[in-house]
């Protein structure tokens, strides 16, 4: 008798609590897809009344608020007269979608136009586009690539004008995808990380590696830091400039009027004298020297900072002719 007596107050307790665990319950914050909000976006256990539509959502990526007493209005309006706030004064909505931004855009223009019109891989184009790109929102259904209806280019500065669609997305129609900008390939140069003056060698703290776009910088600027190592400015030379062969010359050891050693040599025996450089040179330049004891001027090789190398003429002495050759010169 006990235990019915214990059953019957088990059963009596659930089913007083059942309504309550069935009972609909808010939720705080929500996100959809769609344009519309539904009753089961805003409620848990929202029964079959789940797919009907009550408010209008947000613009695609923005968040809004709904008051509690007004989402509650909307669901007695369909029948649920009862729900579990949980204390909430508003509900949070937001509208999820894909977002498409100018580095997106400038990425595809770079792939439109790689290898195509002189232009090179699209890994080595900068895009700059005529306007600032804000951020753009379409359906996050709208999964594909932007796809282009229309694409205009010159070659020779780069201007160009291209426009995109979004196969499947509603609202890419009404956003403005025609841009303008300009295209530029960029190529790697030795730059000067300080300016140099005339004369002034080149060092390695001197030049690092850049980019920059390849119609400033010329087809024959160095590519490589090495190449610049060791020579010297023909003239004045600015922080970041490009360098060209023709703004480098091989580094003078030899300036004019500067002292220098003659050496002359001959086989088995090196004579040195005192010298004056009538011209600069670098290191292999034939120049002009003065030798101060006679005071001629004489030409030689600059060997080494300071020193001039002068090489004796070797006499070629005849070979005497054979018998028949004698004859037959005489013939």
């Amino acid at each position: 008798m006990i235990r019915t007596i214990a059953a019957l107050f088990v059963l009596l307790v659930l089913s007083e609590e059942a309504p309550a665990q069935s009972e609909p319950r808010l939720k705080e914050l929500v996100a959809v897809s769609s344009e519309v909000v539904r009753i089961g976006d805003l409620v848990e256990r929202a029964g079959t009344a789940a797919g009907i539509a009550v408010f209008r959502a947000p613009d695609l990526g923005h968040t809004g608020s709904v008051p509690v007493a007004r989402v509650a209005e909307a669901l007695r309006q369909h029948g649920i007269d009862h729900i579990d706030a949980d204390g909430l004064n508003e509900v949070v909505v937001t509208r999820l979608s894909r977002l498409i931004t100018g580095d997106e855009i400038k990425g595809r223009i770079a792939r439109a136009f790689a290898n195509q019109f002189g232009f090179g891989d699209a890994s080595n184009l900068a895009v700059i586009l005529d306007r600032e790109i804000r951020m753009l929102h379409v359906e996050t259904t709208a999964v594909g690539e932007l796809a282009i209806t229309r694409m205009n280019v010159e070659p020779r500065n780069g201007r160009f004008e291209v426009a995109f669609e979004l196969p499947g997305s509603v609202a890419a129609r009404r956003l403005p995808l025609r841009f303008t900008g300009t295209v530029t390939e960029l190529v790697q140069t030795a730059t000067l990380a300080r300016s140099v003056k005339a004369g002034e060698v080149i060092k390695a703290s001197d030049v690092v590696i850049g980019r920059k776009p390849k119609l400033e910088v010329g087809a024959e600027a160095f590519a490589d830091t090495e190449q610049a190592i060791g020579l010297a400015a023909r003239s004045t030379l600015r922080v970041g400039q490009s360098l060209r062969p023709s703004d480098l010359t091989k580094a003078q050891v030899v300036q004019r009027n500067e002292a220098v050693t003659i050496v002359y040599a001959v086989p088995g025996v090196a004579l040195t004298v005192r010298g004056k450089a009538a011209e600069g040179g670098a290191l292999g330049d034939t120049i002009n020297v003065v030798n101060i004891q006679s005071n001629r001027t004489i030409q030689g090789t600059i060997i080494g900072p300071g020193r001039v190398s002068i090489a004796a003429a070797i006499p070629q002495v005849a070979s005497p002719e054979t018998p028949d050759e004698a004859a037959s010169s005489t013939q």
